[in-house]
């Protein structure tokens, strides 16, 4: 059924959530958004993979660039969405309504309504964010397509609580390695077992301190865990080895250079592997376009402790902040769900500023 874009944003939020886009399979909810914003004469539509730009060429001094991806988390039988209400509140309840497919339903909702804004805008909508940056759409386009991210600013739909939160704190992921050597358990005093030996690496991850440091006057704070652990091989013999996986939240004034020798120092005497890692980025706020932005939401901003693709924007040297309905503590949860009130009023402001209202 194609999606309508003359019903409201929340509507649109319950359309596109009850559409399964897991990362990896986003094709089906990409072919509709693809069908109803060819269907908008006022823009020109491209299509990269199953991530689709939409944009003004109104000849505007100005370009913004309001982006959203499209795939959730995996489901939890939280397909398909229902309304409730909590403690007097409506909210829309289901996987995608806070990470984030309210954000999404909104741009979709002013892409189709802005035909005369007073800035040119070119919409994102992309896929494969939740999982390895290898394979993020917004990564993919500005590899095969950087012409297209030509802006004077930047919006990420992220949930904010309909709030402006600047920056990322940037991510890394190590695993942390011990070995050993094998035998059999009954023996065990022949072979030296390597979760054992692994034991001070969980004491140095508990006893870990993080640290808030201020950025551009918002305070980003940092996180270092343990997410994943593995060793052994069965249950009659001493494990030879064992990994550890951490994840570093690093401060958007540390360069993945610094994260990496922070991580290192923390975990020094162990093999250390540095599996992914992504940059943060400083909050851009005091560029006019973002004073301007913020003045016209009437937004105190905030740091973003998690990361997301504005550190994308930022690394291009384009200013960007994170704005959409949504709690962030709820995002990932199996009790996402997004407050109607936060999805009206993130659409009012972008229209208020994009329209010049």
């Amino acid at each position: 059924m194609p999606l309508d874009l003359t019903a409201s944003a929340a509507d649109i939020t319950r359309a596109i959530c009850d559409i399964p886009s897991v990362s990896g399979e986003e094709k089906p909810l990409a072919d509709l958004i693809e069908e109803a914003v060819r269907a908008l004469g006022h823009l020109e539509v491209l299509r990269e993979g199953n991530t689709i730009v939409a944009r003004t060429n109104l000849g505007r001094a100005q370009r913004v660039a309001i982006a959203g991806h499209i795939d959730t988390v995996p489901i939890n039988a939280n397909v398909p969405t229902r309304d409730v209400v909590i403690d007097g509140e409506a909210l829309i309840w289901g996987r995608g309504t806070v990470d984030m497919k309210a954000g999404v339903a909104v741009q979709l909702k002013l892409a189709a309504e802005l035909t005369e804004p007073v800035v040119d805008i070119t919409w994102m909508w992309y896929d494969n964010e939740e999982v390895e940056a290898a394979r993020n759409g917004l990564k993919l386009l500005a590899d095969r397509r950087p012409d297209l991210f030509q802006a004077d600013f930047a919006i990420l739909g992220e949930p904010s609580n309909g709030e402006v939160e600047g920056g990322c704190n940037g991510t890394l992921r190590a695993v942390v390695r011990t070995t050993g050597v094998r035998a059999h358990s009954a023996r065990a005093w022949i072979g030296e077992n390597a979760i054992h030996r692994a034991a001070p690496i969980l004491a140095r991850l508990a006893e870990y301190r993080p640290r808030e440091i201020a950025v551009d006057a918002l305070v980003y704070r940092e996180g270092l865990n343990a997410v994943r652990i593995s060793g052994g091989i069965a249950g009659n013999v001493i494990p030879d080895a064992c990994e550890v996986e951490v994840n570093y939240r690093f401060a958007p004034s540390k360069s993945a250079t610094d994260a990496e020798a922070h991580v290192r120092n923390v975990f020094a005497g162990f093999a250390v592997e540095i599996t992914d890692v992504a940059e943060g980025a400083r909050p851009g706020l005091d560029a006019p376009i973002a004073q301007d932005f913020l003045a016209a939401v009437g937004a105190t901003p905030q740091p973003k402790y998690g990361w997301t693709d504005v550190a994308r924007f930022s690394a291009l040297g384009i200013p960007a902040v994170n704005y959409g309905p949504g709690d962030p503590h709820l995002a990932h949860h199996d009790e996402e769900r997004v407050p109607l009130t936060q999805i009206t009023a993130t659409e009012r402001g972008l229209r208020s500023w994009l329209s010049g209202v």
